[in-house]
């Protein structure tokens, strides 16, 4: 009461030297016509959806529609079936992979996914994919956004390099360092990686909320049964992954196939797959096997 009888009583001296008095508080605590009692407000989906189109421009850079992720097959990057879904349990091992980026220190799902101008491409995952990983710290050099690519032995950045991966048929992995992925739970940080033709993320350890949107992308979030094996690759080596080793509470191999030419060796790795989350690694995404059992 003080406060609003100063409000109408006290005045304040402006830049100008005249006095002036501020204006009397007020607000609007409920809807003038009251609330939407939502009768009219839901419009249910028609039962046939077949001619249901979401019309967005071809030419638009912030808007673009989503195509199924491909199922896994040994060929890894090639799409099953007309609607990208497959119901397979055909999983094949992973030959020869290339590591996009070997990540040192903290990589949080801003380096992976950065915010601030590109959060406009939001609903453009190709365009918003030109800030995949450009954060990250490649442990090669020390420098950010700067990676080999294994195809030519130049040095871009790190979307350029997987974007030449994915042209060329290449699956790839990242190798990453302790708590990959914490921060914010950014879906993009998830999405990126799995558009640009990754299937692994293999680290140290991860946060829990990104090693869960990595599943649900069809992707392959994977530690290392013993975290000191992290000082054992090198950023430009090669992997093979055994995928048909891929079961619950059961680790499995990664072959490493050293740059410089020594022998090949092993390396166990872990994951915390259960048997539905295996499903969508299979199909493609947990999506792809949400419209796979709809059909069923």
């Amino acid at each position: 009461m003080t406060m609003l009888t100063s409000n109408r009583t006290d005045t304040l001296t402006g830049a100008d030297g005249k006095e002036f008095k501020l204006k009397e508080p007020s607000g609007q605590g409920l809807p003038s016509n009251g609330y939407d009692p939502g009768q009219d407000t839901y419009q249910h989906p028609p039962e046939d959806r077949s001619q249901v189109s979401v019309a967005v421009s071809p030419t638009s850079d912030r808007l673009q529609l989503l195509e199924p992720f491909a199922a896994w097959d040994k060929k890894a990057s090639c799409r099953v079936g007309d609607e990208g879904v497959t119901t397979t349990n055909l999983v094949q091992d992973a030959k020869n992979l290339p590591i996009l980026i070997k990540t040192q220190g903290k990589t949080t799902t801003d380096h992976i996914s950065m915010a601030g101008p590109w959060l406009k491409y939001r609903g453009h995952l190709d365009n918003i994919s030109n800030n995949m990983l450009i954060g990250a710290i490649n442990a090669e050099n020390g420098e950010a956004n700067k990676v080999k690519n294994s195809l030519n032995g130049d040095y871009g950045a790190v979307p350029d390099v997987a974007r030449d991966y994915k042209k060329n048929g290449v699956p790839w992995v990242v190798v990453g360092d302790w708590n990959y992925g914490e921060g914010s739970s950014r879906e993009h940080a998830a999405l990126e990686p799995r558009h640009l033709g990754g299937i692994a993320i293999i680290t140290r350890s991860f946060a829990r909320i990104h090693e869960t949107n990595l599943k649900k992308q069809g992707m392959l979030p994977l530690t290392f049964s013993d975290p000191a094996d992290y000082d054992k690759i090198g950023p430009n080596d090669r992997v093979d992954l055994a995928m048909t080793e891929l079961a619950v509470e059961k680790p499995f191999t990664m072959t490493v196939h050293p740059a410089d030419g020594a022998k090949a060796f092993d390396i166990k790795l872990a994951h915390t797959f259960n048997e539905g989350q295996i499903e969508w690694f299979k199909n493609g995404s947990a999506l792809n096997t949400m419209a796979a059992k709809a059909k069923n």
